[in-house]
């Protein structure tokens, strides 16, 4: 699944997404509805992925991108933030190993720079562990933004620019896409969206230009192998058109 990924969309796609992406969101309003504190709503939620995980690698699913922290999520209270770089800490430690032997490749992007010293090299030992295996790749967004991916990707080919390694009428889409994080992955076919909420707040704008997209109003700790279930027949059950007619999605349709 690495290699060089146009930038260009498909013209067909198959009944199962090859690439699913997730904003796993509502653990704070889960714990609030049970009188609890935010922090276990975070803890409930890593049920929420591990049921996630298995479902879509037993689905077929190539990528699985989970939305876990945003670059705007340090405005949050400081001692949320501290908890769930504990907890963030703590799934490293305890779940890497878990997905290494059931052949999940981990890798996580975002700006890596203002985590403490320790945590980014978990980060780094266990994309080390799990890079070669093959099974599915899970990606996690982690101090990730939409806004950022795309400056950053801007940076790096200005700076070929620059050197003259490249000139401005060099840049396309595919240039970019070589640039952005996961641009030698597919591009998300299904995005989901818990907690009843429909925006995608930053999270990978570049990548989800047409990218189905599934919002359920269930919090993220309880979208479980039902839930994931569901989302996956959702979007079997829907065409892609491509900026295609109807009729071109039938020819097609025919000759295969």
């Amino acid at each position: 699944m690495t290699g060089t990924v146009s930038a260009e969309f498909p013209v067909s796609a198959d009944s199962r997404p090859r690439h699913v992406a997730i904003i796993m969101d509502g653990n704070n309003r889960w714990a609030k509805a049970r009188r609890l504190k935010g922090v276990a709503g975070h803890k409930a939620g890593v049920d929420a992925v591990r049921a996630v995980v298995e479902t879509c690698a037993r689905e077929g699913v190539e990528v699985l991108t989970l939305f876990a922290f945003s670059s705007e999520n340090w405005r949050r209270p400081k001692d949320e933030v501290s908890a769930l770089m504990r907890l963030f800490l703590l799934a490293l430690e305890r779940e890497v190993r878990k997905l290494h032997r059931n052949n999940i490749c981990l890798r996580i992007i975002g700006d890596r720079s203002a985590f403490s010293p320790t945590l980014q090299e978990h980060m780094a030992a266990a994309e080390e562990l799990t890079r070669n295996n093959t099974q599915m790749t899970l990606v996690i967004a982690a101090n990730y933004g939409g806004h950022w991916d795309i400056s950053q990707a801007t940076r790096q080919i200005a700076e070929k620019v620059r050197a003259g390694q490249i000139e401005p009428s060099d840049i396309t889409d595919d240039l970019i896409q070589q640039h952005v994080s996961i641009g030698d992955l597919p591009v998300p076919d299904l995005m989901i969206r818990t907690a009843g909420e429909q925006r995608i707040s930053n999270f990978l704008l570049w990548h989800l230009a047409y990218t189905e997209l599934y919002f359920s109003p269930v919090y993220w700790p309880d979208f479980q192998h039902e839930e994931m279930r569901k989302a996956l027949e959702a979007y079997a059950g829907r065409q892609r058109r491509f900026g295609q007619t109807d009729d071109q999605i039938a020819a097609k349709a025919l000759q295969q």
